[in-house]
Order: structure tokens, then sequence, then C-alpha cells
């Protein structure tokens, strides 16, 4: 159940904007093995003069930056897939890989209040996180 935000500093076609957010929301359905139901994931529109990026980019109206909130578990392999797959898939839409930053950041199952407030950790999340 991660919460996913992207942030870009481009306004693009709405279909380029559903191909970038299905492409980030793909990889992390395939690698973290969520259930077909789990999305919640948004996309933030930014003017360049308020989300300055590295200077030394090439291209810096495709930077992108990807953040995570997620359930504490998964190894340090599943990130690097993760990783590996989130830039394989914005690659296909031309965003260069080293254009992309992305951020996961990890909370304790009791630290979220799911279905109808309940702590994540009192529920069966239908899904391993422990991957």
């Amino acid at each position: 159940m991660p919460t996913i935000s992207i942030d870009i500093r481009n306004k693009y076609s709405r279909q380029f904007e559903e191909q970038l957010i299905n492409a980030v929301y793909l990889a992390c359905k395939q690698v973290l093995k969520l259930p077909d139901h789990d999305r919640d994931i948004r996309l933030k529109i930014h003017e360049p003069h308020l989300f300055l990026c590295p200077p030394n980019l090439t291209k810096p109206e495709c930077f992108t930056l990807i953040q995570i909130d997620c359930f504490a578990g998964r190894s340090i392999e599943t990130k690097r897939t993760l990783y590996r797959s989130i830039v394989k898939n914005l690659s296909l839409l031309d965003i260069p890989d080293d254009h992309i930053k992305i951020l996961i950041r990890e909370l304790p199952t009791e630290n979220w209040g799911i279905r109808g407030g309940q702590a994540a950790c009192d529920v069966n999340l239908g899904f391993d996180i422990y991957i």
C-alpha cells in the first residue's frame, strides 16, 4: 500500500501524463507485488522556478522526482530492482535516466491508519511486505 508522488517541471499532454503515472505505477505493482486494487499515486506539476533541479542536466524540463512512502520491510535487492524498473519504464518515455530521482521512505505499519482507522499492523494486508 505505497503512496506514490511524482513531481515534474513540465506540463505535458494529458496522454503523456497518464503514461508517466502508469509507468511508475506498473513498476511498483510488479516489483512490490501489489494487488490490482492498490493505487495511490499522484502527479504534481510545478513551475520550473518553483522546483529547482541540478544545473548540469541536459534536459532540465525532464527532471522527475518520485517519492514512495511505504511499509518498512522490503529488502535492498527489491529496492534496487524497483529503481531499475522505474528508470527503464520512464526511459521509454524519453526521460533521461540521470534526470530521475527516486526516494523511498519506509514507515512501520503501526504508523499507517487504513481501512476505517485501523493500524495497518492490525489488519491482513493481502500481500507480503517482506520481499
